[in-house]
């Protein structure tokens, strides 16, 4: 699931109704249908993943945020003098608030560049990290890309940089897009700038089922969301009641998959998508994918995008890791 997205806050995306009945179209028609993830944080979508966070099952939140109070000091230890940091996905700030909290005081301020798609998303972050003493925060609604292009480019000359991208955010690309983006990242960054990379590993299929179906039935809500998200903004007539939640580990791929499956044979129109499909009773509507990772993988993904793993801080009760690597 964007079981990443920062985690403890709503993620509410601009996309505009223009480009969701396009890739509604473009998934639905597909073999297997898909709709993008991205789709699952309009307000609801949003307030149902805070909720997800809170529950006993989903343990990314808490695992990184601890991680991050335990090393903090050693980590910003290694990147002295850091004079820049961009967060991809800042989500509430909170995790950044914790991390900052232990910077050493200094004389010039350090550059805060928050990027999100989300406006709302922006102003929660800076509203949280506003008090953070010697911090200057800038703000990018882009995606991550285009935003950390911006950031690179409007940088403190003369310092380091630290690139944060938290919540395993990372497992939502397949490994082609995983490879690509860290690349990027990599190509934006100067010799002695790092990389902070937050990722869930691999552990039992009952633990990681247990995180995308959980017994309240939260996440299954959000995931059905989308379908009432499809009804209100592009005048789809989804039977909400003939679809299930489905939750599956595919071992082959080290990944969770999500998918609405339909429990009866139905005729779907989306009006703004211009579309009309049936889907047969057992169809599945795969929703996300959220991959996972072995500590030695994710230092062979990190080596092959040109980084240096630094250092690998592990919550083996959890099963999350955070990844310091420099450039």
């Amino acid at each position: 699931m964007m079981h990443g997205t920062d985690t403890s806050v709503p993620r509410v995306e601009t996309e505009s109704s223009a480009r969701f009945a396009a890739d509604v179209r473009e998934g639905l028609s597909r073999t297997p249908r898909q709709i993008p993830s991205r789709y699952f944080y309009d307000p609801l979508g949003s307030a149902l993943f805070e909720a997800i966070c809170e529950l006993p099952w989903y343990h990314i939140t808490r695992a990184e945020s601890q991680l991050l109070v335990e090393h903090r000091a050693s980590l910003l230890g290694l990147l002295e003098p850091l004079s820049t940091v961009i967060e991809l996905g800042p989500g509430s700030g909170q995790k950044m608030k914790r991390l900052l909290d232990a910077a050493p005081r200094r004389k010039a301020p350090l550059d805060l560049h928050l990027v999100d798609v989300s406006p709302r998303a922006l102003d929660v972050a800076t509203r949280t990290l506003d008090s953070l003493p010697g911090v200057r925060i800038v703000t990018h609604a882009a995606d991550y890309t285009a935003g950390l292009v911006e950031a690179c480019a409007n940088r403190v000359r003369g310092g380091r940089a630290l690139v944060v991208f938290l919540g395993s955010n990372i497992g939502n690309f397949d490994p082609p897009a995983a490879a690509n983006f860290l690349e990027s990242i990599r190509t934006n960054l100067s010799t002695g700038d790092a990389l902070l990379l937050g990722t869930d590993l691999v552990k039992p299929e009952p633990d990681l089922l247990l995180a995308y179906d959980d017994p309240l039935g939260v996440t299954a809500a959000f995931n059905r969301n989308l379908l009432v998200r499809m009804n209100r903004e592009l005048g789809a007539n989804f039977d909400l009641g003939a679809f299930v939640h489905r939750a599956v580990w595919n071992a082959a791929e080290s990944r969770v998959e999500m998918h609405l499956e339909a429990t009866a044979a139905q005729r779907v129109h989306v009006p703004a998508a211009r579309l009309d499909i049936t889907l047969d009773a057992g169809e599945r509507i795969w929703t996300e994918s959220s991959y996972k990772y072995e500590p030695r993988g994710v230092a062979r993904m990190l080596e092959a995008a040109g980084f240096d793993v630094a250092e690998q801080w592990i919550d083996a009760e959890a099963g999350f890791m955070l990844t310091l690597a420099g450039s």
